[in-house]
C-alpha cells in the first residue's frame, strides 16, 4: 500500500482517522481526564456550559475494541467516498452526521443526569449510509469471515446490532446516535446528488 498515495487522495479521511487513532489512544492510556472532560452529558450541556462535547465526544472512544470496529469500518466505506464526492463535500458530511447524531442523543437524554457518551459511530454511520447509496454493490472482508460482507448487509446488521445495544446496555458508547447518523448519510446525499439517490433505490428495487 502506498500510504504517500492514500493520504494524498484522502486528506480529510487520513486527517480523521489519525486524530480518532491518536486521541482516543491517547485518553485511554495516557491522559484519562480527557475522557471525563469530553463526555456528552447532555443533562449538562446547557447547565454546566459543555457545549464543545456535541464535537469532541466523537474523537474519543469508549475502549479499543469500540475504537478498532469504528476505525476499520471508516476505512472500509470513507475513503472511497472521499475520492468520489471530493474533499469539501465528505468534510462537510463527516462534520454534519457528528452534529446531528449528537443533537439526536442530547434530545433523548437531555432529562437524565446520570447519561454520559462517547464515540464517533454517528459520524461514521453517516459516512457509511452515504458510500452505499454511491456504492450499492461493493462488499467488505472482515477477518476472521471466510467470504465478503455485501455492504449493505453490514451496514443494516451494524444498524441493528446498535439499536438492540442501545435497549439492553449503556455503558459509554453512544450507541443512540447511529440511526441519526445513518439517516444523515441518506439524507445528505438524497439533498447534495438527487440522481445517485434515485439509482440506488432503482438498484434497491431491480430483481
Amino acid at each position: 500500500m502506498n500510504v504517500g498515495a492514500l493520504v494524498a487522495g484522502n486528506p480529510a479521511a487520513s486527517l480523521i482517522l489519525a486524530l480518532n487513532i491518536g486521541v482516543s489512544l491517547l485518553a485511554l492510556y495516557g491522559l484519562p481526564a480527557l475522557i471525563e472532560r469530553n463526555l456528552l452529558r447532555p443533562y449538562w450541556l446547557q447547565r454546566r456550559n459543555e457545549w464543545h462535547t456535541l464535537l469532541t465526544s466523537g474523537i474519543i472512544h469508549a475502549d479499543l475494541g469500540h475504537l478498532a470496529f469504528n476505525s476499520l469500518s471508516f476505512y472500509f466505506f470513507g475513503f472511497a467516498l472521499e475520492r468520489h464526492i471530493g474533499t469539501p463535500a465528505f468534510a462537510l458530511l463527516y462534520l454534519v452526521g457528528l452534529l446531528l447524531s449528537s443533537a439526536g442523543t442530547w434530545y433523548k437524554h437531555r432529562s437524565d443526569p446520570d447519561y454520559a457518551s462517547l464515540g464517533a459511530s454517528g459520524a461514521v454511520l453517516a459516512v457509511m449510509f452515504a458510500s452505499i447509496v454511491y456504492f450499492p454493490d461493493q462488499s467488505i472482508f472482515i477477518l476472521p469471515i471466510p467470504f465478503p460482507i455485501p455492504a449493505p448487509l453490514f451496514a443494516v446488521s451494524y444498524l441493528a446490532y446498535t439499536w438492540w445495544s442501545s435497549r439492553n446496555g449503556r455503558g459509554r458508547i453512544n450507541h443512540d446516535a447511529h440511526l441519526g447518523g445513518a439517516l444523515t448519510g441518506l439524507a445528505f446525499v438524497a439533498l447534495s446528488d438527487p440522481g445517485a439517490f434515485r439509482a440506488a433505490i432503482q438498484w434497491a428495487l431491480s430483481p
